[in-house]
């Protein structure tokens, strides 16, 4: 996947300036595809040269005109085309998990700062996920066009609760380790825990 179809799919909701791109990023689809605001903007520059999408201006009174963005048949087309592929699974690249590889090479405190800095980012997320899933689907229904909303939503609390319960996992493996001398049991029920998703 690359940014142009992530931009596009922002587009097949509704018209957009760069800045509502960005904040939807930034609130959406951000979470599952990263990219700052001049990487948006220069995206959109390529994207308009293609055809797959027009600029309109808009004049406003007060402040600078706006730019409002607009997915053209041929666009349209290129991300149908592009949706019809099969997606490739995403692969983990994470130095966290090298650094736990090499555990008797490395110093543990430190890890476990960073373990315990990632279970809170990870459950700040989770409850992100939870007031967006309960402010734009109450009732955990959705109609057919936000249907992948909510799906999307449902795999990302998923995702946040199951790293979050790995982290605590870890931390306790490495607090159990930081003293002993033999062997230390992994708890065998953790990998298998779950709760409620929301």
């Amino acid at each position: 996947m690359a940014l142009a179809d992530a931009i596009l799919a922002c587009l097949t909701e509704r018209p957009m300036t760069g800045y509502e791109l960005a904040k939807t990023f930034d609130s959406s689809i951000g979470f599952f595809w990263k990219a700052d605001h001049q990487q948006i903007y220069r995206e959109l520059s390529k994207l308009r040269e293609r055809g797959h999408v027009q600029g309109r201006e808009v004049v406003q009174t007060g402040k600078p005109n706006k730019l409002v963005y607009t997915l053209t048949a041929e666009g349209r087309a290129a991300f149908r085309h592009w949706a019809a592929r099969p997606s490739t699974p995403a692969s983990i690249k994470d130095d966290l998990l090298i650094r736990l590889y090499a555990l008797d090479a490395v110093d543990i405190e430190p890890l476990r700062t960073d373990l315990m800095a990632r279970l809170e980012h990870h459950r700040d997320r989770y409850e992100r996920y939870e007031r967006i899933l309960k402010k734009r689907f109450p009732q955990n229904t959705a109609s057919p066009a936000d249907m992948g909303k909510l799906i999307g939503l449902r795999i990302g609390l998923r995702h946040e609760q199951m790293v979050s319960e790995w982290c605590e996992e870890a931390i306790t493996a490495l607090s159990a380790i930081a003293g002993a001398t033999g062997a230390v049991q992994l708890d065998p029920g953790s990998a298998g825990r779950t709760g409620s998703t929301g």
